[in-house]
């Protein structure tokens, strides 16, 4: 008994086993079923597909789609919003993608992944034949290919910073010419002071004779003006001591130039001058006050006296002539030189100020290298340019355009790898950034199912050997995850390296940035290389990273929905 039991029990519950987990699939199939169709299997060059994923699952299940560029070889044009159609318990998710191509072959839709809750599932691959658009040419008119068209660049701002700097310099050279070199108009004082000695006396006996210090019977002004005029004049043509003289000694100089036969002097000469230079001793020093008709023939004494010093001048020899005129050349020169002493002064004090001034408001490294000029921070407050690189696209801005790299694939690579690169490398090779996309294989239907995942950590380390072998040395690496501004993920590599400098056996110490992003068989990377403490650099690197996009319609239709 006990043994028939056993046998009955044990089926039973074989059989139970089974029937669960067939329930268990049944309801995984029930709630959850991911389907796809396509509107048509042929198409035109550049004509669309209607590519629908429709999802039966629970309502409590969350449903992830595909995004972005992940049904190459066909590229997607535009992905609708979900649909969503509720019945019951259950919920139906449809979503629509537009796909074309430009290439006429036969190509295949790969397989694409479908999140339903934590449960992955995987659509069948689709054949898609592109044909090519016949043209008959007798019908259709023909036309010469469009001339290049040149593409004005945007204005620049750099000539206003010239013009104003022009404007400041013919500021500086005017405001120097004005004050320094200009040849100013003499003022009344000069052009007597550069008078001879005889024709300035007889103009300041002129000047006495206008002055009213008779009328005020101003005698003690009167007779020290007219001293004056005619010790200066003997100070000048006679003996250079006459203004600090007393009168005996000036009389008793006079008296021996006369006895050494070395000036003619009229024997009333010297004898008039005397008196009349004590009777104005008398009165600058006792107050005497003297008759004014006196004092008027004492002037017309003076002024007679004056042609008769100048009538016993001899004349000055060639020499002296000569003499003369290297004095006033020597002179010249002195004031020219004097000139360039203060201009160059100034020029110095305004460039040091000015140098200081901006020094203090933006750094004192920054104005250097704005005047002596830095290849990083020409490309920093350069004009940059945003544009897209490779299929599927790479949208960047960068401080110049990236030139695309003619790519020699290893040998047995072709037809299975097609890579696009695009660089750009400063003249000094301080500051490099490439784009590489990588398209590994074609899907086929009959291995649909045996495609494999893309390792990217072996793709970045196969990158760092890549290095090694090219000579880089000392790379340090940190690894971390990476999101774009549109939330694309990768992996960003970063660190240190010693680069070799190209041509010499030297090296120098750069920082780079590696980043990574893979879809299924596409592998995108941005590369940057700069030299050790550029603050430039690091300013670009942030900005281009900042700019980097894989899928710029992915958020934006994310916010739609």
């Amino acid at each position: 008994m006990k043994s028939n039991n056993l046998d009955i029990i044990v089926p039973f519950r074989k059989k139970q086993v089974t029937l669960f987990f067939v329930s268990c699939l049944m309801s995984l199939w029930s709630f959850s079923q991911v389907k796809t169709e396509i509107d048509t299997s042929s198409i035109r060059i550049g004509e669309q597909i209607s590519y629908k994923i429709k999802v039966e699952t629970d309502s409590t299940n969350s449903v992830v789609f595909p995004e972005g560029q992940t049904f190459l070889p066909l590229e997607l044009v535009e992905a609708l919003k979900v649909d969503t159609t509720k019945q019951d318990s259950k919920i139906q998710l449809l979503r629509e993608y537009k796909l074309t191509q430009f290439d006429s072959g036969s190509y295949y839709i790969p397989r694409q992944k479908v999140i339903v809750g934590d449960t992955p599932f995987f659509t069948d691959s689709l054949k898609v034949d592109v044909n090519t658009i016949e043209v008959d040419t007798t019908k259709q008119g023909l036309y010469d290919i469009k001339p290049i068209i040149t593409v004005e660049k945007s204005p620049s701002k750099g000539w206003l910073y010239i013009l104003l700097l022009l404007a400041i310099i013919a500021l500086v050279a005017f405001l120097l010419y004005w004050f320094i070199w200009r040849k100013k108009p003499l003022t009344e004082e000069e052009e007597i002071a550069m008078l001879p000695p005889y024709e300035r006396a007889k103009l300041a006996m002129s000047k006495l004779g206008e002055e009213t210090y008779l009328e005020r019977s101003d005698f003690k002004s009167f007779y020290s003006e007219l001293t004056y005029i005619i010790r200066k004049f003997l100070d000048e043509k006679v003996y250079e001591r006459s203004l600090e003289s007393t009168t005996d000694e000036l009389i008793a100089r006079l008296q021996l130039l006369k006895d050494g036969n070395q000036f003619k002097f009229h024997k009333d000469t010297i004898s008039n001058i005397e008196t009349i230079f004590k009777r104005a001793d008398l009165v600058k020093f006792a107050k005497s006050t003297p008759d004014v008709a006196l004092a008027e023939l004492d002037k017309q004494t003076i002024s007679k006296e004056l042609d008769a010093v100048k009538a016993t001048l001899p004349e000055p020899s060639e020499e002296e002539k000569l003499l003369n005129q290297q004095y006033k050349e020597a002179q010249e020169r002195k004031q020219k030189r004097k000139k360039i002493i203060i201009t160059v002064a100034i020029s110095l004090f305004l460039i040091i100020g000015t140098f200081i001034g901006f020094g203090a408001a933006y750094g004192f490294g920054y104005v250097k290298d704005k005047v002596l000029g830095h290849t990083s921070m020409e490309l920093l407050e350069g004009e940059w340019v945003k544009s897209a690189y490779g299929f599927p696209p790479i949208y960047i801005e960068t401080p110049q355009v990236l030139e695309r790299q003619e790519v020699k694939l290893p040998e047995g690579t072709e037809g299975k790898v097609s890579t696009t690169i695009f660089n750009y490398l400063s003249p000094n090779d301080n500051f490099s950034i490439a784009t590489q996309t990588t398209i590994i294989g074609q899907p086929q239907e009959q291995d649909a199912d045996k495609q494999k995942a893309i390792n990217l950590n072996s793709i970045i380390e196969n990158n760092l050997k890549t290095w090694e072998t090219q000579g880089v040395r000392n790379i340090v690496t940190q690894n971390e995850d990476f999101f774009t501004p549109n939330e694309a993920q990768g992996i960003k590599t970063y660190g240190t390296a010693e680069f070799p400098e190209e041509g010499q056996e030297d090296f120098y110490k750069a920082e780079y940035m590696l980043l990574s992003f893979t879809t299924e068989q596409v592998v995108q990377q941005i590369t940057i290389v700069w030299k050790q403490n550029d603050t430039y650099a690091q300013d670009i690197v942030k900005r281009v990273v900042d700019s980097i996009e894989l899928n710029p319609n992915v958020k934006q239709e994310e916010e739609r929905e």
